[in-house]
């Protein structure tokens, strides 16, 4: 039974001493009640976290870190994004990370380099100093990109989104998971797969690929998974290359895979969907009817296109609970798993790719 309060009139915040009285218990099974809940009996941990509750108490969040050396603090180097045209994949990958660490009773300090600096390893040195945060999350990861290698030599518990190697391998240093270990990343190839089978299903027999020369890794991935899948299903393969830089480009690149005449077109993403959706009309043809468009990302307007588009949705919030999972496990010292984890994306099928003509 919890015992109220003292009458009177009060003084600031609750404290632990009053916490532990209207609980009935001692001021120390209090703190493993917040602190190591497992050594805790359950009727006197509901005890203590109803009188938590009655009472408004919040811990000292600075004195636990003193205690534990733990800032509660994750830092994530953010992509540089445009403000007027964000991309709604990054932006939800954020989203799912604040939830992700918030459950683990962390915070997600935000961070990119100085405008106009090229360089990121300059500010991950700057918030190692001031010991801001107990690790990094990075994304975007490149082959052989040197802030994994940076934060690795800091000795800095990290994990990437995106599959992690220094230049020339190797380990992690201080005490965090090897380099093989330290990320988290969806199965490109296999999404971009499974989409070929769906289309390969539904009868179609010439299908391009609508890609650009970017070579990002995960861009290499869906490539290399379209030419399995098709080659296993004995379609007719075609690639064309669109530059991303020139919006018209794209749109001309497409309509001349059109001249072609593919039953499919799968994109390697979901704006270079858009571009085969307009190039497929300017062409007098009908998505879905006469052509087939697949996507990417399933961004937002694939689900408010006519007809509604054919993607691959990431599992954002399972990549960004496993990161954080992994990660605060690296904080804490825990034993981690001996290598990185692919996951699997899920293909979101609308009308886009309906049957061949």
């Amino acid at each position: 039974m919890i015992r109220a309060p003292e009458p009177g009139p009060r003084r600031g915040k609750a404290t632990i001493e009053e916490v532990a009285r209207a609980a009935g218990v001692s001021r120390q099974t209090v703190s493993n009640a917040l602190n190591a809940p497992q050594r805790v009996r359950d009727a006197t941990l509901a005890r203590v976290m109803d009188a938590i509750e009655q009472l408004g108490y919040q811990p000292d969040s600075s004195a636990r870190s003193l205690r534990t050396g733990e800032r509660r603090a994750l830092g994530y180097l953010a992509p540089a994004d445009d403000p007027f045209d964000p991309n709604p994949l990054m932006g939800g990958f954020l989203e799912a990370l604040v939830d992700a660490a918030g459950a683990e009773g962390f915070r997600v300090l935000l961070f990119r380099p100085a405008p106009g600096a090229r360089d990121a390893r300059a500010v991950l040195d700057e918030v190692i100093a001031a010991r801001q945060v107990d690790g990094f999350v990075l994304s975007d990861v490149l082959e052989g990109d040197a802030r994994v290698e940076h934060v690795a030599r800091a000795g800095v518990p990290f994990v990437t989104f995106g599959r992690a190697e220094a230049p020339g391998g190797g380990a992690a240093a201080g005490g965090a998971l090897p380099l093989s270990a330290s990320w988290v990343d969806v199965d490109n190839a296999a999404a971009v797969e499974a989409i070929v089978a769906h289309l390969a299903g539904l009868g179609h027999h010439r299908v391009v690929y609508l890609g650009s020369e970017t070579g990002l890794p995960w861009m290499k991935e869906r490539r290399a998974g379209f030419r399995r899948a098709a080659s296993a299903a004995g379609l007719e393969r075609l690639e064309s290359v669109a530059p991303l830089d020139d919006p018209a480009g794209v749109v001309a690149v497409a309509r001349e895979a059109l001249g072609r005449r593919p039953t499919a077109i799968v994109a390697e993403s979901d704006s270079l969907a858009l571009a085969a959706y307009e190039a497929v009309r300017s062409e007098g043809l009908a998505v879905g009817a006469d052509v087939a468009v697949t996507g990417f990302g399933d961004a937002p307007v694939a689900r408010v296109l006519h007809p509604g588009l054919t993607s691959v949705r990431l599992p954002l919030r399972a990549i960004a609970g496993e990161i954080v999972r992994r990660l605060v496990g690296q904080v804490r010292g825990e034993a981690g798993p001996a290598e990185g984890l692919s996951l699997a994306a899920e293909l979101v099928v609308r009308e886009s790719s309906g049957p061949p003509r």
